[in-house]
Order: structure tokens, then C-alpha cells, then sequence
């Protein structure tokens, strides 16, 4: 339908049963519409307005619905939306999402309809628009919002109200950082969004901090999208939130855990669904202190779970299978790869069976070693190669996620990855002479295995693998043509060096890498200072 003609009918010149049904013609011609005419952008305009103009009014509830879906529509345009970010328009469309003063149950299932198409029209003018962020913040808009997620507490066929609700609030914590203050310390937001993915999650306790595992019902799609966007909303909300100062911050991230393991153990309708659950829930776990998450391995009685120690470690298996699936995409590392890989290398570092029990799935005893570290399609040969990548964020966690396996030891990180694949990661902590990290571990010693204490002598320490010994070259030169080969080398070096291609590095006392010059001078004169000493 020409914009024209519904222009013409929103603006008063046809009767409300034609309104509608211009509006309904448009929004089904136009629902898959995101990029729009230029040259129709002030028509576009004049039809917010109008719709707007309709909305101020008592409408029947049918053309309400089919002016906010156009409007929904229009607002997809950034450009269009100068006239409708004003205080009059945003409390109208407040006032029919019933974000208002007014304490009103929601009990009339007929404007259920009207809420929702409202509440999409406020995420895309909030989405789109900086006056209209602004204008959320004076009109108290996240207060709202918490006060309609409350009204959804209990009741029936709310489920789209709910999950749009969190959206907004996932939304405005994003965009404006006063809201998510707010959020955080005025309007409880930790604990009200919490709760409301409790109830998304279907949660049933049998005791403090541990819930029922049902694994035979996944979650409906509506379920699981109330989920994501409450998982997004609260990732928001608990930014920086690594010191717990009190006892109640401690439960209250204590009980997110709890809810968080559960979530991990849940699957969602379609397998791309539940992972997109799984990475929400792994990002927000980021942001659990250290400190709270034990309650991801609680103790177990129970047979059939995948325990250590006693404790269950479902939820840690899901994470190391989470991330060898992402690993195996091969693409977007830094988004995918790094927050699971970073949550797993703090719970190891802080939680010492979860530590083990991993490390027994990464870094088992070795036995064969005639392949590189690298080499092979087990979860240790897969992360050893992204020891290498490109992105030194991605290289820089996964070689920290197997030192801390390792317990921050250079000798045991060596034995499973090589000298080559480790140097990145040990010259940037200082350790390229060896030693350990600064983080303290149990003095349990790793065993090796019969088969690797017998090929130890014969591993090449740099590639980390066995090799078959090689014929020296050198053991049919004169003296006089080791003397040529070495001052030839000499020279190659020297003329590169002088050209500026290669810069020689040596290693410090302290581990660290400097300049050769540098590096002896600083072991000469600790020499010295030792000889002076005695």
C-alpha cells in the first residue's frame, strides 16, 4: 500500500475501521522491512506522528495493536524517530505498556496484545535513539519496569510481557550507565532479576544452593528467551562486581551460582537455543566472584552423576564441553572462546578439585609422545595449537588456562606443550628461566606414567616430542670447518643485526627478556656483587 494513502488515512481523513485497515496492510507489506526510502522520510515522520496522535486517544483495542505494530516498524529508522523521543510521546507509550504510577493488576488478557507491541516499540525508540535514553532516565522508566516484572509474578500468559520487560531493562543497562546504577543500588536489581530468572528456569530447591536436576523437560522457546534476556540484563547489572564486602552480597551471588548451575544443565528447545542459554550463562558466571563459586560442584550422593571427590561436576563437564565445541568452530575466538576459557581458569586457580577434575580431561599422564603438543584431536592438542593464534588474547588465555592446570609450574607446562609453544606465555610473566607463577597450590605431585619416564631422555624439549636421534653433521668436519661454518654464522647474524632485521634478546636474571647486551651486562655484574659478597 502506498505510504501516501496511509498517511492520508492516519490523519483523519477516513474513518477508524479504514485507519486499521490501511495500517494492517502496511505492517504485513512491510514486516520484513529494515532498510527504508530516503526520499520518504518525512512522510515516514508526519506518520509517526499521526499514529501517535491516535494512540493519545482512547482507540478500540484492535487499531491500538495495528498503530504500535506500524510504529514498531517505523522505528527501525533512526532517522524518523526526532519527532516521536519527546517526554508526551514516550509516556504515551508507557502508559500503554502500563509502565505508569498506577498499581493495577494485569488482568485483562484482552490488552496483553496492546503491552507487548508497546514494550517492542520502546526497545527499538530506546535501541535507536540517545534522546530517548536520556528521557528513560527522567522519567524513571527502570522503576517501572521492575514494578510490571513484579505484576507478571504468578500469572498466567504473561510470558511475552515478561521477556520484553527484560529486554528493556537488558537495554537501558547497557546503553545508560546511571540506569544501571540504578539499577544496581535503588531498585534491587540483582535480586529482582534474579528471581525472575528463577521462575523463567522453572528453579525447585532441595536445599540451600542446590536444585532439582530435571533433565528430561527442556525449557519452552518462550522460557528460554525470558532466560536469555534476563542473563543479559543481570551481566549488565553485576559489571565489577569481584569484592563481595558483606555476608548478604555473598549469598545473593551465592544463590546466582546456584541458579546459574541449574541453568547449565538445562537444555532449551533446539540446540542452537540451548547454547545461546549456555553462553549467556557462562558470561554472567564471569562476573560471580571467585569466591562464590563452589557452589558449582556441590557434594553428591548420587551414583549416577559425574562426581569427584564426592562433589558433582556436571556443570563443569558442560563448561569444558561448551568450550571444546567453540574451539572446534575455528572463528570468532575472542567472543566465544575467551569467557568460558577465562571462568574455567579462575575456578581452577581458586577451587582445587574443580582443578583436578579438569585437568584430568585436559592434561592426562602422558603415554605417547611421538607426536608434537600440538598435533592430534584431543581438548590438550586443541588448546597447545590456539598457544599460537593470531589474537594474543586468545593466545594469552588458553596458554594461562593450562599453566594453571599445571599449577603455575614451568617444568610440568613444558612437559605438555614444548618450549616453542610455551615461550609467548612464559616470556610475558618472566618465567623464560624457569620457575612458577606467584599463586600458591597443594604440594601434590603429579606421577608420570611408565612409558613417558622412558622417553624423557629422547623428547625434544623444544618441540615436545620424541624425536629420533640425528646424525651430527659436524662429525666429519676438520677443526678448521667447525671454525669456517662458525664465524659464517657469526657474520650472517652480525649483518642482520647491523640492518636492523633481527634484534638479539637474551634473558634476564629475573626471567624477563631484554637486549643481549643488556641481559649480560646485568649477569656480570651480579657475578661480581656474588664474588665481593664472599
Amino acid at each position: 500500500m502506498e505510504l501516501g494513502a496511509v498517511l492520508e488515512a492516519v490523519e483523519g481523513r477516513a474513518g477508524p475501521e479504514a485507519v486499521e485497515r490501511a495500517l494492517a496492510r502496511y505492517n504485513e507489506e512491510n514486516q520484513a522491512i529494515f532498510r527504508f526510502d530516503p526520499a520518504d522520510e518525512d512522510t515516514r515522520k508526519k506518520l509517526c506522528e499521526g499514529i501517535l496522535n491516535i494512540l493519545e486517544k482512547d482507540a478500540k483495542t484492535s487499531c491500538q495493536v495495528a498503530c504500535l505494530e506500524a510504529l514498531r516498524i517505523l522505528s527501525r529508522d533512526k532517522k524518523v524517530l526526532v519527532p516521536v523521543t519527546t517526554k508526551r510521546n514516550m509516556q504515551i507509550l508507557m502508559r500503554l505498556a502500563k509502565l505508569d504510577a498506577a498499581e493495577d493488576p494485569l488482568e485483562r488478557v484482552s490488552e496483553f496484545p496492546v503491552i507487548v507491541e508497546a514494550l517492542k516499540c520502546l526497545c527499538n525508540i530506546i535501541f535507536n535513539s540517545a534522546v530517548a535514553q536520556k528521557l528513560s532516565l527522567e522519567l524513571n522508566l527502570a522503576a517501572m519496569l521492575c514494578s510490571l516484572l513484579e505484576k507478571c509474578k504468578d500469572q498466567q500468559f504473561v510470558d511475552d510481557i515478561k521477556c520484553f520487560v527484560l529486554r528493556l531493562l537488558f537495554l537501558l543497562s547497557l546503553l545508560h550507565t546511571d540506569i544501571r546504577s540504578q539499577l544496581r543500588q535503588e531498585l534491587q536489581g540483582v535480586q529482582v532479576l534474579t528471581q525472575a530468572l528463577e521462575r523463567s528456569l522453572n528453579v525447585r530447591w532441595t536445599e540451600e544452593y542446590k536444585a532439582v536436576e530435571d533433565h528430561d523437560r527442556p525449557l519452552s522457546l518462550q522460557e528460554t528467551d525470558c532466560a536469555v534476556e534476563a542473563l543479559k540484563a543481570l551481566f549488565n547489572v553485576t559489571l565489577d562486581s569481584w569484592n563481595v564486602h558483606s555476608e548478604k552480597e555473598s549469598h545473593q551471588f551465592r544463590y546466582m551460582a546456584a541458579i546459574l548451575r541449574h541453568c547449565l544443565l538445562t537444555t532449551g528447545p533446539t540446540e542452537d537455543k540451548t547454547e545461546e542459554l549456555h553462553s549467556n550463562a557462562i558470561n554472567l558466571l564471569s562476573n560471580v566472584p571467585v569466591s562464590c563459586l563452589d557452589v558449582i560442584s556441590p557434594s553428591s550422593q548420587e551414583e549416577t552423576d559425574i562426581k569427584y571427590n564426592g562433589m558433582n561436576m556436571g556443570a563443569i563437564q558442560i563448561l569444558l564441553d561448551f568450550m571444546e565445541k567453540r574451539i572446534d568452530k575455528g572463528s570468532s575466538y575472542r567472543e566465544g572462546l575467551t569467557p568460558v576459557l577465562s571462568l574455567l581458569t579462575e575456578c581452577c586457580r581458586t577451587h582445587r578439585n574443580i582443578r583436578k577434575f579438569i585437568k584430568a580431561q585436559v592434561l592426562p599422564p602422558l603415554r605417547d609422545v611421538s607426536n608434537r603438543p600440538e598435533v592430534g584431536t584431543t581438548v590438550r592438542n586443541k588448546l597447545v595449537r590456539l598457544m599460537t593464534h593470531v589474537d594474543l588474547g586468545v593466545k594469552q588465555i588458553a596458554g594461562e588456562f593450562l599453566f594453571v592446570l599445571c599449577k603455575e609450574r614451568v617444568d610440568s607446562l613444558l612437559k605438555y606443550t614444548g618450549y616453542g609453544n610455551a615461550a609467548g606465555l612464559l616470556a610475558a610473566r618472566g618465567l623464560l628461566a624457569g620457575g612458577r607463577g606467584d599463586h600458591w597450590y597443594s604440594d601434590d605431585e603429579d606421577t608420570d606414567t611408565e612409558e613417558y619416564k622412558s622417553a624423557k631422555p629422547n623428547i625434544n624439549l623444544i618441540t615436545g616430542h620424541l624425536e629420533e636421534p640425528m646424525p651430527n653433521p659436524m662429525d666429519e668436519m676438520t677443526e678448521e670447518q667447525k671454525e669456517y661454518e662458525a664465524m659464517k654464522l657469526v657474520n650472517m647474524f652480525d649483518k642482520l643485526s647491523r640492518d636492523e632485521l633481527i634484534k638479539p634478546m637474551g634473558v634476564r636474571p629475573d626471567g624477563t627478556m631484554a637486549p643481549l647486551e643488556e641481559a649480560v651486562s646485568q649477569y656480570q655484574t651480579n657475578k661480581r656483587d656474588s664474588s665481593d659478597s664472599d
